[in-house]
């Protein structure tokens, strides 16, 4: 996902010369080609993203249009008051391109694990949040990344990913994507977004060869959010099930939560809110491997959604 990306920033700064590509310490030979054919639109800085976002800010005050890349963490703990002050405040079209959201660096442990990241860059005015599914997903994305307004967080996958996402279903930033429909009778429906929706995806096969049918909708903006998908999907089920990677707290969930209950109110269905802990977490290994932990697993989305359903007799 993250190479896709990246060569559309490169495929986009031909098309358009307002496109600059701003590096933050990243890997020796990273995007070479847009480098050698237009040095003065390639720029690699050192180990300063606080540096990077206000340079970003700075060339989206003379017109450019800005695609910044580094590890997630950097831009949303160490450059959060530059994001929010340099690019926010002024509403500027500057793309941040964030590595590794959510557990994505397992490996390095808690330093570098996204988990608030949708949470607090979702309660920045002015900025859009955007995690897609795969790298399919990403090239559509990009496609319709340049004109959009202002800031815009771009959570990147770890690569490699399933391709779910098809091309016939489109891309349209703040739309939500049908990616799964049940039969008349849908007792639970999913809502999810980025790499989540494909663990979602196979959850929901495995619920249906146990005979509970099930919808996922796709979220690939967080913000802003579709209001209109999730009312409709929301309206005839009996469980609602969000699933993210990342915490609980303020997060994807918080944000569907907070429309069915403004919304709907008493009538909202029951809700099942399944993502981290509010906790550092303590564990290494890979990205799947904290999947496990955390209960994201297919298999264990889909024990979680039998165990709700059975704890509040939903299904007849």
């Amino acid at each position: 996902m993250r190479k896709t990306c990246l060569d559309c920033v490169y495929k986009l700064a031909k098309e358009d010369p307002r496109i600059v590509f701003i590096g933050s310490d990243l890997s020796p030979g990273l995007l070479s080609g847009m480098q050698k054919e237009m040095p003065e639109r390639w720029y690699m800085e050192g180990i300063m993203e606080q540096n990077v976002v206000g340079m970003a800010a700075g060339m989206a005050l003379e017109g450019f249009i800005p695609y910044a890349n580094t590890i997630a963490t950097f831009f949303t703990r160490r450059s959060y008051e530059q994001v929010a002050i340099d690019l926010c405040l002024h509403n500027l079209p500057v793309r941040l391109i964030s590595n590794g959201g959510g557990l994505v660096y397992a490996p390095l442990g808690p330093t570098h694990l996204a988990i608030e990241d949708l949470a607090t860059m979702r309660a920045l005015p002015n900025m859009t949040v955007v995690a897609v599914c795969d790298a399919d997903e990403m090239t559509r994305f990009m496609d319709v990344s340049v004109d959009w307004p202002g800031p815009i967080y771009i959570r990147l996958a770890k690569g490699g990913d399933p391709i779910v996402s098809k091309a016939e279903n489109g891309f349209a930033i703040g739309k939500a994507i049908v990616m799964r429909r049940a039969g008349a009778h849908r007792p639970v429906v999913f809502m999810t977004t980025g790499v989540m929706t494909t663990n979602a995806l196979k959850a929901a096969d495995a619920l249906k060869s146990d005979g509970v049918d099930s919808s996922v909708v796709h979220f690939h903006t967080v913000k802003p959010l579709d209001k209109s998908a999730i009312l409709e999907h929301a309206k005839d089920a009996r469980l609602v099930v969000t699933v993210e990677e990342g915490i609980a707290i303020g997060g994807f969930g918080s944000a569907v939560t907070d429309i069915l209950v403004e919304e709907m109110g008493p009538a909202m269905p029951r809700m099942k809110r399944i993502a981290l802990p509010d906790a550092f977490s303590k564990n290494y290994g890979v990205q799947n491997d904290l999947f496990d932990v955390y209960g994201l697993t297919p298999r264990q989305i889909a024990a979680t959604v039998h165990n709700t359903l059975d704890q509040y007799k939903l299904v007849a």
